[in-house]
Order: C-alpha cells, then structure tokens, then sequence
C-alpha cells in the first residue's frame, strides 16, 4: 500500500513541477510597479485559455500532493 502512494505521490509532484514550469508570469515589468494591467478582451476570457487549463491542473496537483502526504504520515 505504501509503494503505491509513494509511486502516485511522484507521480503528483512530477506534474505539479511540469504545470508550473509551463505557466507563464501574470504580469512583469515595469507595467506591475506602476499599476498598469492588461484589461482587455483577452484578459477578460482566460477562463477557457491554455493557462487557465495549466492552473487548474496545478491546483488539483496541489491538493493531492498535500492529500497523499497526510496519507503516507498516518501509514507510517
């Protein structure tokens, strides 16, 4: 039993590494210090992008890292 939540617990952390290496920065430059952000229509529909997909994933990843850890402390 504990092979195989340390096996899915790799696997998770594996893909959690992958999707936030994917994803790219919110806002950088110069344009963050004064306040500046990029309200357009594009910004407005991220809820379908590539990136939105990439932190869904990564929240998901998150919580069943944390889920599978809890569960290889109370294993051991």
């Amino acid at each position: 039993m504990a092979t195989v939540v340390s096996i899915v617990l790799i696997l998770a952390a594996l893909f959690m590494i992958v999707t936030v290496l994917l994803q790219s920065s919110e806002e950088g430059g110069i344009s963050a210090i004064t306040g500046q952000t990029g309200n357009n229509y594009f910004s407005k529909s991220k809820a379908k992008t590539f990136e939105a997909k990439l932190a869904l994933g990564t929240k998901i990843a998150a919580g069943v890292f944390v889920v599978l850890s809890l569960l290889m402390l109370i294993i051991k």
